[in-house]
C-alpha cells in the first residue's frame, strides 16, 4: 500500500507531515494490504446505490427523511458547486463550521468525494479560537450554517488567511441557490489510500490545537476494528448520538459506522437528555453514542427504560461510572459497550461488550489493534502495575508540523497520555490522564487556556485552573484566583466578583470551557522557581468542599 501516488495536487498536508521516522508503527488490515485506489465514498455511499439500496433511508431530522439516492444526488450537487463555483482541487482544504445536520453530512461527503480533505470544527467555538484552526489548516473554502456566518467571517479576518466563505440553512441559503444551477452527476475520484481523508483538531494541555491527519484507509480501518467488532451494524440499523461530528468519536457514530453498513443516521444540533430519549423512541433508534455524563443524566430520567429498546449504547469520553453502569445494564437492561479512544488514533482502540468485560475494566485491545502499559524508559511495566497506555494498529498519530509529534509517538508506539494498568488477561482500567487535561462532559478542556483569558481581566492577579471531580460531569473546570485588589471577597461580593469572572470567559471562548468554580486565594501555591503547584491545589479541592457557582 505505501508508495502508491495519490491523486491529490496540492501538497500542502503532505508536505507538512511528520517525517516518516516520526510516524508510529502501522499494523495494516490483511483485506486493505492489495489496495491501489480508495476513495471512502465509495464505501460509504456510492456502493449503496445499487439496487433497492437507494431508496433505504440514509438521514433522519425532526422533519425531513433522505434515501441515500436523495443523499447521493445532494452530495453530487454540493461537490459540483465546490469545483465549478469554488475551484476546489483535491487536496485542498475544506473547513466545516456548524453543528450537525443533513447538510454537513452531504457536505462531508462531497469534500471527500472530489478528493479535497475535510475539516471538522465545533459549533461552540468563539472567532478566535476559530481563527487558530484556520491559519493551521490553510482551508481554500470554509461552510457554515447561517447562525454561525458572522462568526466564521470575524475567524477568517482575524486569520489573516485568504479564505472563501459560504453559508446553508436547512434546505436553503446560498448553498442551495448554488446547487440549482449545476449537475446533478459528479464521478467519485480514485484517490490513493495514502491520500488525506480529515484534519481532525484536538487540544493539548497548552490550548494550543493539535491538528491530526488521516488518511481514507484510516476512515474504513476504524469500520472494520471497531464497527466490525463492537458495533457490527446492519442495513436495519438507526443509530442517534449527541456528539458533535467535529469530534471523530461523533463522526463515526453518526457518518462513518452508519453510512458504511447502509444503515440510517439520525441527526440533531444538541438534544437534552429528555430530548434525546425522545428521539431515541421516536426514530426507533438501535444504537447510541454518547458520554458517560449524559448516559448519567439518562438513567435518572422517568423514560429512561426507553433505552432498553436499544440494541447497543456506546460510550467513551471517559470511565463511565460503575453505578450508572449497574443501573443501565442491569436494572434497565441496555447492552453496553465501553471504548477508550483518542483524535490521533482516529477513534476507539480497545473495549468491548460490558456484558462481555471485568467489572472496573475498560476491555482488552479491539482485534486490529495491539496495547500496551510501559514506563518511562518504554519498558512493558509488570502485569497490575500503572503505566502509560500505549498502542499500534491500523491507525495512528500524525500531527500536521507539530513538534509534539515525538511526545505522542515513542518507539513506533502512540502514547496516549492515559494512565492505566493491565490484567493478566490483556484488560486495561484506566486511572486518570497523565497530562493536565480536563475532561468535562466529554470535552477536553486545556487549563492554560482558561487561565490566559482569566488574566487578561483587571480584577485578576494571579490564577491557576484545575479540573475537580463532579458527580454530574465527571469534571468540571475550578479557578483559584489571587485578585489585583488583594484580600478575599465574601459573602455578596464574591458572588458578583465570581459572576463576572465567568461571564467574562464565556465571551471570550467557547461557553462549556468556563470554571463552573471559583476559589479566591491569598496566594497560590509555587515551587522555588515559582512554578504553580497544581498537584497541591488538586489535593486540597479534595479535602475541602467548594460551593460550586453556576
Amino acid at each position: 500500500m505505501t508508495g502508491i501516488p495519490g491523486l491529490q495536487k496540492d501538497r500542502f498536508v503532505h508536505d507538512r507531515l511528520p517525517a516518516r521516522d516520526q510516524w508510529p508503527t502501522i499494523l495494516p488490515l490483511e483485506e486493505n494490504r492489495q489496495s491501489e485506489h480508495l476513495n471512502c465514498v465509495s464505501l460509504l455511499l456510492d456502493n449503496k446505490l445499487d439496487g433497492t439500496g437507494a431508496d433505504r433511508a440514509a438521514v433522519r431530522d425532526k422533519e425531513r427523511m433522505w434515501t441515500y439516492g436523495e443523499l447521493n444526488y445532494r452530495v453530487c450537487k454540493i461537490a459540483n458547486v465546490l469545483v465549478q463555483n469554488y475551484d476546489i482541487k483535491p487536496g485542498n482544504r475544506v473547513l466545516l463550521f456548524a453543528p450537525n445536520s443533513a447538510e454537513v453530512v452531504a457536505i462531508w461527503l462531497a469534500i471527500e468525494k472530489i478528493g479535497a480533505i475535510a475539516v471538522t470544527t465545533l459549533s461552540l467555538l468563539r472567532a478566535s479560537e476559530l481563527s487558530q484552526l484556520i491559519k493551521i489548516s490553510r482551508p481554500a473554502l470554509a461552510l457554515c450554517d447561517g447562525a454561525n456566518h458572522s462568526v466564521l467571517c470575524q475567524a477568517v479576518e482575524l486569520s489573516k488567511t485568504p479564505c472563501q466563505t459560504l453559508f446553508f440553512q436547512p434546505g436553503g441559503g446560498e448553498l442551495y441557490e448554488q446547487m440549482r444551477t449545476v449537475s446533478e452527476t459528479c464521478s467519485t475520484l480514485l484517490t490513493s489510500p495514502n491520500d488525506v481523508s480529515i484534519i481532525a483538531f484536538t487540544s493539548g494541555t497548552t490550548g494550543h490545537p493539535k491538528a491530526t491527519v488521516h488518511f481514507h484507509r484510516d476512515i474504513i480501518a476504524i469500520c472494520q476494528t471497531m464497527g466490525r467488532y463492537i458495533i457490527a451494524p446492519t442495513q436495519g440499523d438507526v443509530f442517534i448520538s449527541t456528539s458533535p461530528m467535529a469530534f471523530t468519536f461523533g463522526l463515526g457514530g453518526s457518518l462513518i459506522f452508519p453510512f458504511y453498513a447502509g444503515a440510517c443516521t439520525v441527526l440533531g444540533e444538541r438534544f437534552t437528555p429528555e430530548q434525546f430519549i425522545a428521539a431515541i423512541d421516536y426514530f426507533q433508534a438501535t444504537v447510541c453514542f454518547t458520554v458517560p455524563t449524559f448516559y448519567q443524566r439518562l438513567a435518572k430520567l422517568d423514560q429512561a427504560n426507553v433505552l432498553a429498546r436499544l440494541r447497543l449504547a456506546v460510550s467513551s469520553g471517559e470511565a463511565l461510572p460503575a453505578p450508572v453502569r449497574d443501573k443501565l445494564q442491569h436494572q434497565l437492561g441496555v447492552t453496553l459497550a465501553e471504548v477508550i479512544g483518542s483524535t490521533e488514533m482516529l477513534h476507539a482502540f480497545a473495549g468491548c461488550l460490558c456484558k462481555a468485560g471485568k467489572p472496573g475494566y475498560i476491555g482488552p485491545a479491539i482485534k486490529g489493534f495491539e496495547i500496551a502499559v510501559l514506563d518511562e524508559a518504554g519498558d512493558r511495566v509488570p502485569t497490575g502495575t500503572i503505566g502509560r497506555l500505549a498502542v499500534k494498529g491500523p491507525t495512528g498519530c500524525r500531527y500536521l508540523k507539530d513538534p509534539r509529534q515525538l511526545e505522542y509517538v515513542q518507539d513506533g508506539w502512540n502514547i496516549t497520555g492515559d494512565a492505566c494498568h493491565m490484567d493478566k488477561d490483556g484488560h486495561i482500567a484506566f486511572h486518570t490522564r497523565h497530562d493536565d487535561m480536563i475532561v468535562s462532559a466529554g470535552y477536553n478542556i486545556s487549563g492554560l487556556e482558561i487561565e490566559n483569558v482569566l488574566l487578561e481581566h483587571p480584577l485578576v492577579s494571579e490564577c491557576a485552573v484545575i479540573g475537580v471531580p463532579d458527580d454530574a460531569r465527571g469534571q468540571i473546570v475550578e479557578a483559584h484566583v489571587v485578585l489585583a485588589s488583594g484580600g478575599i471577597p465574601d459573602g455578596q461580593a464574591s458572588s458578583l466578583v465570581t459572576a463576572q469572572l465567568q461571564s467574562h470567559v464565556k465571551s471570550v471562548i467557547a461557553p462549556y470551557k468556563y470554571p463552573r468554580s471559583i476559589v479566591f486565594a491569598n496566594s497560590l501555591p509555587k515551587t522555588a522557581t515559582g512554578k504553580i503547584q497544581r498537584h497541591l491545589l488538586r489535593k486540597k479541592s479534595m479535602e475541602n468542599t467548594y460551593e460550586h457557582q453556576f
